[in-house]
């Protein structure tokens, strides 16, 4: 599985962005996946992780309400809508997928085994 960010940019406070992961390979649809961020000088946090089928989300406090994770399986791709953005969400966004397959939501690190390069969010004060 081959994962491709993008959407990322620089913005002020209280604007919206919406990053893409476009996922390649045939089992991308049948596994969880999820966004992560780092910070310089912070480890990585899952931000949003949605379920094989959609059915199931998880946010991490931070960005409860301001963020959505949403999921396309027919093209294979998977969305982070963001809104109301802070300068602490600036951050180096990744897309991940899960190893196991039909799989539900998990903030953990391990449990995704395909990552993708990133895409670097700024938001200025």
């Amino acid at each position: 599985v081959q994962l491709v960010e993008s959407g990322g940019g620089l913005v002020q406070a209280g604007d919206s962005l919406r990053l893409s992961c476009a996922a390649s390979g045939r089992t991308f649809s049948n596994r969880a996946m999820a966004w992560f961020h780092q910070a310089p000088g912070k480890e990585r946090e899952c931000v949003a992780g949605i379920s094989w089928n959609g059915a199931s989300t998880y946010y991490a406090d931070s960005v409860k309400g301001r963020f959505t994770i949403s999921r396309d399986r027919a093209k294979n791709t998977v969305y982070l809508e963001m809104n109301s953005l802070k300068p602490e969400d600036t951050a180096v966004y990744v897309c991940a997928a899960a190893g196991p397959l039909y799989g539900s939501s998990s903030s953990t690190a391990g449990y995704y085994d395909y990552w993708g390069q990133g895409t670097q969010v700024t938001v200025s004060s």
